[in-house]
């Protein structure tokens, strides 16, 4: 995507940028003439004087007040403009524990330019063994940036951060007054380890409904017949006892929870699911009532 430098005390690293992202496992649809099948095209209209504005008529204003709005020419947005150094420069070292994903953004793949590998590796060494990450400041693209770079793999990553007035404070949300017994964080302690994985592993979880997307166009493209969705269930009944569902969701009907191996798939089948206590439903006995036949047979 670009080219940069990484200013690391007096070192300076020649950087590569990479998208992390990959455009062609998105599904995007385009605007066509229902008439024709031709594609649309956008334009700008103006109420006022009921006619559609070219682009070269076009100017920024900013609003100041509801409806007021002060035009700004190129030559004053210009000087707002912050100038493009492209120089990834790191300002302090931080325990990566302390920055909050909340402040993530964007994410950029960095690998060394041209001169630049001995100290790129030395860079991301030394912090992956500090246990620490760089905050810096990167100007681009006319406006300067708070990124963040970690180790990743064998290299680096650069996060994009959000500016602390950017992120609203938490003190917004409600959270009530819900009492947490300690019978009840007992159990959903052993529900965590009961689906507890020493890893995240992204490629067992999918996109259910864009590998959907994709084969119904498929089938579209191909002529075939496209078969409508089923309709949805039903709201299942409400859980009417936290305690309740914790033991059900355990497999239990009373006393200790017998711990199970952790899920192996994210993509469970729907015999796996655990049961949820809902108004009018008990865990069902017939599994387990099924082995110990098995075992007497036997």
């Amino acid at each position: 995507m670009g080219t940069g430098t990484v200013s690391f005390g007096l070192v300076s690293i020649p950087i590569k940028l990479y998208s992390t992202g990959e455009s062609a496992a998105g599904i995007s649809f385009n605007w066509l003439h229902g008439k024709c099948g031709s594609r649309v095209k956008q334009q700008y209209y103006c109420a006022t004087d009921d006619e559609v504005v070219e682009r070269k008529d076009l100017v920024k204003g900013y609003e100041f007040a509801k409806d007021r709005y002060v035009v700004m020419d190129d030559e004053e947005l210009a000087v707002l403009s912050t100038k493009a150094t492209n120089s990834v420069d790191i300002t302090e070292f931080v325990p990566v524990e302390t920055v909050d994903p909340i402040y993530y953004e964007k994410a950029y793949f960095l690998g060394p330019d041209k001169g630049g590998d001995r100290p790129y590796r030395l860079l991301a060494e030394a912090m992956r063994q500090t246990g620490r990450v760089a905050l810096a400041r990167y100007a681009a693209r006319g406006k300067n940036y708070l990124v963040l770079l970690r180790p990743f793999r064998e290299g680096l990553v650069m996060q994009q951060l959000r500016y602390a007035e950017e992120v609203r404070g938490f003190d917004e949300v409600p959270l009530g007054e819900g009492e947490v017994k300690p019978a009840e964080l007992q159990l959903a302690r052993q529900l965590i380890d009961q689906i507890a994985a020493d890893d995240f592993k992204p490629e067992t979880y999918r996109d259910d409904s864009r590998d959907q997307m994709r084969e119904i166009l498929r089938k579209k493209v191909e002529g075939e017949e496209i078969i409508t969705a089923a309709p949805a269930e039903p709201p299942r009944g409400q859980i009417i006892d936290l305690m309740q569902a914790l033991k059900a969701s355990l497999g239990q009907e009373g006393g200790s929870a017998e711990r199970r191996p952790p899920r192996r798939s994210a993509r469970s089948t729907e015999a796996e699911k655990p049961a949820r206590a809902v108004a009018g439903e008990r865990p069902s006995r017939a599994p387990a009532a099924a082995a110990r036949r098995t075992r007497s047979k036997k």
